[in-house]
């Protein structure tokens, strides 16, 4: 079929990978073989499925809701559910992990714990695609047979580059977002069904996607699919989709939007929004295909009423524009209270204007781009339509005089060249204020240095520039201090005039006084909307609006900025700011946990400067504004608290559209708002509910069970691009619609996800999805990927090779643990030693604690570090140690490390220790339902003396190499390695005297209630000594065991934590072994290091080498020689 090829042409770069390469697949399909066998189990015995304690064991109001949550502990996480126009990747598999691995956890803490997942449809994308395809297939058929060679050629040869918005801060009071989601996983095709095909979508089936049900249908199966292939603790009987198309959920919708319409919280009104002129509607995030979290930036428009045209800007508009008609210059400022020192105004010697009419006798000069956006502001008398009567060139415009409100300069100012203005920005003409512009201030120096150059009389240039606003920092004429201090010598000193604004800006604006105007003496975040309010009355300027960076919707627009009657949130109104704001600053311990400084960081940005938001809109998918029909509820605002739906879908329905009635047993149109207000815990019940909504008693207090059990939230995660709008607009409704006992408890953002290294992208090929990566490494070894790939808000970094290496790791690891319980009569058995046995089960109690603690932290790579990589560590040291002292492992420590693996791996890698319980230990019911196990506390001298062998064994290896590379290079060092050799093990009997004085220092730093040390005060004292370089090796080794949890008497008194004669005494056997030593000899040395007694005799050994006098209690020294045997 013509079609394929063609396509397969078009999709050629989109399929080259440049993802790992597997060689051998026997291992990863020996582990997923199980894996699948354990998902189909888990599933059909419904182990993710938690319930409320029903109110027959603790009838509702007997106690509490927080006495019953007290009573029966529980966790409910949540991520931002999936957008259904595709199927999951790696960066939505690793917010997942970060719930699934903390509800993992809550299980084996005891917690009755909850995680659902719906499906979101609502808003632009799905409904914009299908629409694409409606008009693809009648340009080319139902399976696009029409689409040619020629074509895909044709199309190729139109790609081009998009340029990378710039992400500069224009308003300094604004908190911006980066780059997000929807910009980042932009693929270049021109044709939606080329991106279905990429999609995997087989042709033929394309065309079925063009009815907007069917992506509802196709899209929630697979991501169920996907995250059951991945081992989600997740309860499906909770699941739905938005819009309509569920009732019970479109009920929802609506009840939430009329309570907060009777809130006040939904109000009516002319505002500044996002806008599609060709879809007819505003744009919110979700319905961009470029600029997600972009918002309107307001200006301050002036009117410079032209007083003398330029002759050739003059010929330009002869007869074009009425005899005695005004015509004005117009530019947008941010910074109006600088307007009383403009000197000039720029224009862009290059752009084509446009001369358009406002009236008979008024006419703005300005970009075509910025006369679009007023178009839909009320500013030209048709809404929508903007009459150009005439074009001119800026350079055209040049010596032009005009009249620039409130300027000192009353006679007017010229219009000038600058090469920097931009057509995308504002409204392309823009006006000069020297005084506190760093860019006005270095063009206008160019400008008078070269004025024949640029051919313009110098004096044009040379206007007083006047003091307007004085700074702490920079005096009262702010640029040229600026320009002097950063060395700017020309407008193409980008990069500091970059810098130069951004402080100039920043400190004009929050510590600024004005120094010249009607306002002198105020501050200028004071004086700034008094003088904007000035111009405004005086019809000076007007308010002007537009995108603050390029904004292109679903459908291929690109947006612009409407002034409309709209329905919309009151975000930002103050009594509710200030709510929000006190729960995220959390000062009392009882708000929202964000996990890190940069997410509260991020909330209070956003809620600084969020204010009203458009809540409805009319094209896509979604429910109906309940009162105003002709709107839906747009995607950002029917998805804020639909956590409280999880906790009682599964009463409403049994499967995701509500077709099926689920335990409740009622119909969607029964669930009237006054009965989502009472099983919200908004009401309580009377009489009148349960006659108009006809359900009964005992149902509706069983749903309120769920809710008041479940709630509130502990955990919302999401990527951190979404505090901007989700996460922000989620605490907000919360907060107004609920009572504060259940508002949300937390909310962890993640960065996004980088793969190998490199930004995901499927243009390049560097992209996963989620079942490609569990098809390729199976479940565990990506779940233990994602969980190495980091914890914080920064971007993580999923690396294939470490999946690579742990479906190794697994496999060998579960083949040892089978051999050694098969094979468990060859283990030693009776008492324990007190040396090998004794340090391994210390050491794993240890680790296990330590494990603990990070789980409980929620730092997973920390936790895979202590409970897969240091914990198989301790198993090999004890292994490789056991052969080397020529003694059997101890039985009841393997199937105790046995048994503690699988329970500590059980969070990250649930179907590998699933195996080890059931199959291997042979345990009676699945491992997803065991406790976190409790083991002793580590003893500090067991763990110093593990330390010790650890440090000791790999310093006598690394003294043994270093003397094979000396003879190597044919330097004497005095014996023969060929010949048998005796190893010499120098120990100090005390410390050196020396020490005791720092002893001291650190005894009086040491704070045991914090167990911390003010380092800055006692490095100055170790300073003033002049024994740096010696003493602060030393101190660090005494921070290290303060730290570490040994008893400060201990390491005051000068005592080791453990018998250091009797450890290397008991390492002896094993390091003769490993090293292959004929003797070793271990020899306690008297301070001044001359002579020694050899351990385990009476002999007295005099004339030591010089490095035995090197040994202090705890560090060893060694000497190797031949010996006769």
């Amino acid at each position: 079929m013509a079609v394929v090829e063609a396509t397969t042409k078009a999709l050629e770069s989109a399929k080259i990978s440049k993802t790992k390469e597997l060689k051998g697949t026997e291992k990863r399909d020996a582990l997923t073989k199980w894996e699948k066998i354990y998902q189909k189990k888990w599933q059909e015995e419904g182990v993710f499925e938690p319930n409320a304690p029903s109110t027959s064991e603790v009838p509702l109001n007997s106690i509490s809701a927080a006495e019953l949550r007290g009573q029966h502990p529980k966790f409910f996480g949540t991520i931002a559910y999936p957008y259904m126009n595709g199927t999951l990747h790696a960066g939505h598999t690793f917010t997942v992990s970060k719930v699934e691995f903390t509800a993992g956890f809550a299980r084996m803490q005891g917690k009755r714990t909850l995680f659902p997942l719906g499906f979101h449809c609502t808003g632009m994308p799905i409904k914009a695609c299908a629409d694409k395809l409606i008009n693809e297939i009648k340009l080319f058929g139902e399976n696009f047979e029409g689409y040619t060679d020629e074509d895909a050629a044709d199309d190729k040869a139109k790609e081009n580059a998009t340029p990378t918005p710039s992400t500069h801060h224009e308003d300094v009071t604004k908190f911006t977002a980066k780059k997000g989601k929807a910009a980042s996983k932009v693929v270049k095709m021109k044709y939606q069904f080329q991106i279905m095909r990429a999609i995997g979508i087989p042709t033929e089936d394309i065309h079925k996607f063009a009815d907007t049900a069917y992506w509802l249908e196709y899209f929630p199966i697979l991501c169920k699919q996907d995250l059951i292939s991945f081992g989600a603790r997740i309860d499906w009987r909770r699941s739905f989709v938005t819009t309509d198309a569920n009732p019970y959920y479109d009920a929802f919708v609506r009840w939430q939007m009329n309570r907060l319409r009777e809130l006040k919280k939904i109000k009516y009104g002319k505002r500044y929004t996002i806008y599609s002129p060709k879809d007819g509607q505003p744009c919110m995030d979700h319905d961009r295909s470029e600029g997600e979290g972009v918002g309107p930036q307001e200006y301050t428009a002036l009117k410079l009423k032209v007083k003398e045209w330029a002759p050739e800007a003059e010929a330009a508009i002869k007869e074009k524009v009425p005899e005695g008609a005004d015509v004005f210059f117009v530019p947008a400022t941010l910074r109006p209270e600088t307007m009383y020192g403009q000197t000039c105004c720029f224009v862009g010697p290059k752009i084509k204007y446009g001369v358009f009419k406002v009236s008979e006798k008024e006419f703005f000069v300005i970009t075509d781009r910025a006369a679009r956006n007023m178009a839909y502001q009320g500013i030209f008398p048709g809404n929508g339509v903007y009459e150009k009567v005439a074009e001119v060139l800026g350079s055209a415009c040049v010596g032009t005089l005009v009249n620039a409100p409130l300027s000192v300069h009353k006679e007017g100012v010229r219009i000038l060249p600058m090469e920097s203005v931009l057509p995308t920005k504002g409204t392309g003409v823009v006006t000069s204020v020297p005084s506190d512009s760093p860019d006005d201030y270095a063009t206008i120096m160019d400008l008078a240095k070269k004025a024949e150059y640029y051919g313009i009389k110098k004096e044009w240039a040379e206007l007083e520039i006047v003091p307007i606003i004085k700074t702490p920092s920079y005096g009262d004429l702010t640029a040229p201090f600026l320009v002097k201090k950063l060395k700017i010598a020309s407008p193409k000193d980008t990069k500091q005039l970059e810098e130069a604004k951004e402080l100039a800006y920043k400190e004009g604006f929050y510590q600024g006084i004005m120094v010249y105007g009607d306002f002198k003496g105020e501050k200028v975040e004071v004086a700034k909307p008094k003088v904007r309010q000035q111009l405004l009355d005086a019809k000076e300027g007007f308010a002007y609006a537009e995108p603050e960076r390029k904004v292109v919707s679903r459908s291929g627009d690109d947006c612009c900025v409407a002034l409309m009657d709209q329905w919309y949130l009151d975000y930002g109104e103050d009594s509710w700011k200030k709510v929000a704001l006190d729960y995220v600053d959390n000062s009392d311990g009882k708000g929202l946990n964000t996990f890190s400084p940069e997410t509260k960081n991020g909330f209070e940005g956003v809620l600084n400067w969020l204010n009203q938001w458009a809540c409805a809109r009319t094209y896509g998918l979604g429910s109906k504004l309940p009162w105003d029909p002709q709107f839906l509820v747009e995607s950002l605002s029917d998805s804020t608290i639909y956590m409280a739906y999880y906790t009682i879908a599964h009463y409403l329905h049994k499967d995701i559209f509500g077709k099926t009635q689920g335990l409740a047993g009622v119909k969607p149109e029964q669930m009237k708002d006054e009965v989502w207000d009472y099983v919200f815990a908004r009401r309580e019940l009377s009489d009148e509910i349960l006659k108009d909504s006809g359900i009964s008693k005992e149902t509706l207090a069983s749903m309120r069970r769920e809710f008041e059990y479940w709630y509130p939230l502990d955990m919302r995660v999401s990527g951190k691009d979404l505090i901007p709008n989700h996460l922000t607009f989620f605490l907000y409704i919360h907060l107004a619609i609920f009572p504060p006992e259940y508002w949300p408890k937390g909310v962890r953002a993640n960065g996004h996800l980088l793969l190998n290294g490199e930004k995901m992208s499927k243009s390049t090929g560097n992209f996963m999805t989620l079942e490609e990566m569990v098809k390729k490494y199976g479940a565990d070894a990506s779940r233990i990927a994602l969980a190495d790939a980091g914890d914080g808000v920064a971007d993580a970094n999923f690396e294939e090779d470490v999946a690579d290496n742990n479906v190794l790791r697994l496999f060998t690891l579960r083949e040892w643990c089978e051999e050694q319980v098969k094979d468990e009569a060859n283990l030693r058995s009776g008492p324990k030693n007190d040396f090998l046995d004794a340090l391994f089960e210390n050491e794993m109690n240890s680790l296990v604690n330590e494990a603990r603690q990070h789980y409980e932290d929620t730092n997973y790579k920390l936790a895979l570090k202590s409970a897969l990589y240091d914990f198989t560590s301790a198993r090999d040291f004890y292994r490789e140690a056991s052969v080397a002292a020529g003694i059997k492992m101890h039985k009841d420590l393997i199937l105790q490390y046995i048994e503690l693996q699988a329970l500590l791996l059980t969070v990250i890698a649930p179907h590998w220790s699933e195996y080890i319980w059931l199959e291997v230990l042979k345990k009676p019911s699945t491992i997803q339902n065991a406790l976190y196990p409790n083991v002793p506390a580590a003893r500090a001298d067991l763990s110093a003396a593990r330390e010790y062998v650890r440090a000791t064994s790999s310093n006598i290896t690394s003294a043994e190499a270093a003397q094979q590379k000396k003879k190597a290079k044919g330097k004497d060092i005095g014996y023969d390695l060929k010949k048998p050799k005796k190893l010499t093990i120098f120990a100090a009997a005390k410390f050196p005297a020396w020490q005791e004085k720092y002893i001291d220092l650190v005894r009086e730093a040491w704070h045991p209630d914090t167990k911390s040390i003010n380092d800055k005060e006692l490095n100055g004292k170790i300073s003033k000594m002049g024994e740096m370089k010696k003493a602060m090796p030393f101190v660090q080794g005494l921070k290290k065991r303060l730290v570490g949890g040994e008893k400060p008497e201990t390491v005051f008194n000068r005592q080791l934590a453990f018998d250091e004669l009797k450890t290397l005494e008991n390492m002896v056997p094993g390091l003769k072994k490993a090293a292959g030593l004929a003797v070793v000899e271990v020899v306690q040395v008297e301070e001044g290091g001359k002579k020694g007694r050899v351990v385990g005799t009476e002999k007295v050994v005099e004339g030591l080498p010089p490095n035995a006098d090197a040994a202090v209690p705890g560090v060893p020294t060694f000497n190797f020689e031949n010996v006769e045997v």
